[in-house]
């Protein structure tokens, strides 16, 4: 089985398997040198890989990279057939997208899942991401081996496209509130005299903590923003999910106000931050 992947780093595939690598508008890049001395093969086009592999993965920078791979030129349609061909979608995208793709692809004959990713470069690297899949299910289970390679659980949400992109839009929106409201927790701390490391050792004690904030919130009082998760994927996420509230007529006023927060500090320069550089703005 032959797979293409679009990672930083290549997971930790199962040796049975092949890597068909093709890495968009730089393919001849040392980061694609790198994956080739590891024993991937690199492919010149979207089709050629689809066309050499039994299962392809997707992940691009957002929905519109997305559709280019398999709408754009020398992309996936271009492919004469898909019969028996497996197309996996883990760029973080709206249902309307994965609606758009499913179309494209199951019109060839081929069979398609969405798996959106929650976790940050950290987990990718480790392999434990937490994977939300939906749509062909004899794909998901035939993906089992390699999903168990990327991340530490895979859920399968159902056979209706769109519910793993919906599902993930939620957990942003939680995630994405609650880093505005710890970052503005910081600040207000700070202008009130109050030490930020013993508000933080507090907040680890209470019910409010999780691993997560108490990490981020430890990166925004050291000015630590190397990035483990960019805060333009943040910010691209929460409009999304403000896209599927307009759809469904869910108001979202801490969404929205959230992703104007977000919007500000890719505006100060801080979008390929981390996403605890979100405090920037909070504090300034």
């Amino acid at each position: 089985m032959r797979i293409k992947l679009n990672f930083h780093k290549i997971p930790r595939i199962p040796a049975k398997y092949r890597l068909l690598l093709y890495n968009k508008g730089v393919c001849i890049s040392s980061q694609c040198k790198d994956f080739e001395k590891v024993g991937a093969t690199i492919a010149v086009t979207p089709c050629d890989v689809v066309e050499e592999a039994d299962i392809t993965f997707s992940c691009v920078a957002d929905p519109q990279a997305a559709k280019e791979m398999v709408f754009g030129n020398c992309g996936v349609l271009h492919c004469p057939s898909l019969e028996g061909k497996g197309y996996v979608e883990m760029t973080s995208i709206d249902a309307d997208t994965s609606h758009d793709i499913v179309e494209a692809i199951s019109g060839k004959g081929g069979r398609y899942l969405e798996a959106q990713i929650q976790g940050s470069k950290t987990q990718a690297e480790e392999g434990t991401l937490i994977i939300l899949a939906a749509g062909d299910r004899t794909l998901f289970d035939d993906c089992q081996s390699c999903f168990k390679a990327m991340s530490k659980n895979s859920f399968y949400l159902g056979s209706e496209i769109g519910n793993a992109s919906k599902m993930n839009s939620v957990l942003q929106v939680v995630g994405g509130v609650s880093l505005a409201a710890l970052a503005e927790g910081l600040a207000l701390a700070d202008r009130a005299g109050l030490s930020q490391a013993d508000l933080l050792d507090v907040l680890a004690l209470t019910p409010l903590a999780s691993p997560h904030l108490i990490l981020k919130g430890r990166a925004m009082i050291e000015s630590s923003y190397s990035t483990h998760q960019p805060l333009t994927h943040m910010q691209k996420d929460l409009k999304l999910a403000l896209g599927l509230g307009d759809a469904l007529e869910q108001s979202l006023p801490l969404t929205a106000t959230t992703n104007e927060i977000f919007k500000h500090a890719k505006r100060l320069g801080y979008a390929n931050h981390d996403v605890a550089a979100v405090y920037i703005r909070a504090r300034f």
